[in-house]
């Protein structure tokens, strides 16, 4: 999986967040976004992701050489935020078994496996809207962790999580790196310091 940014621009009224990006993100390797606020980390992760469009240039994915078309970039690409929204009145389990009917889970993890991973195992079978803000990010990111996909985007990750769930967050972070394109937008070190490249705007 290859992404490819050619003079990416985005402007919200008439303020440039910023201009003419060039750059190439290639499997296996991870990469963190970082800035001060304001300067449109988390819209170029959404623009990486297809979420949204930008203002100028052109943004590309490949697989194999070949050019996805945007309708089907769902399904290569995880996207994790703690601003996401989730159908809260399912269990952890409905909201993995749901999920996994549009991205592969992969091999090798049942849904009972994600939980105990994630530290929901006690939880698993409560609605979501009876998570704590912390559980309901660890539930987002199990999402991601645990979908066969080639890209993973991260937002702010470790956002709600205690001490315990940032050093799962970690943990989970050293198996995956090797087998993904990881792009994480962050300007908390713990959260990136073992990315291989750094993009600061």
């Amino acid at each position: 999986m290859k992404i490819v940014l050619d003079k990416v621009s985005k402007r919200f009224n008439q303020n440039w967040l910023f201009k003419e990006l060039d750059y190439q993100f290639t499997f296996g390797s991870s990469y963190a976004i970082t800035g001060a606020n304001g300067t449109g980390k988390t819209t170029l992760l959404k623009i990486i992701s297809g979420m949204i469009p930008c203002s100028k240039g052109t943004i590309d994915h490949f697989l194999d050489d070949k050019k996805l078309e945007p309708d089907h970039l769902y399904k290569y690409l995880s996207f994790v935020a703690p601003y996401m929204e989730i159908p809260e009145e399912l269990s952890f389990n409905e909201f993995l078994k749901f999920h996994f009917t549009l991205k592969r889970k992969i091999k090798g993890y049942s849904i009972p496996d994600i939980a105990l991973s994630a530290g929901l195992s006690h939880a698993a079978h409560k609605p979501l809207h009876t998570f704590s803000s912390g559980m309901k990010q660890r539930a987002k990111l199990a999402m991601g962790f645990f979908s066969e996909t080639p890209v993973l985007l991260l937002d702010e990750p470790t956002t709600n999580l205690d001490l315990a769930g940032t050093q799962w967050y970690r943990q989970e972070m050293k198996k995956l790196r090797p087998d993904k394109l990881l792009i994480i937008s962050s300007n908390q070190t713990s959260e990136y310091d073992f990315c291989d490249h750094v993009i600061s705007l």
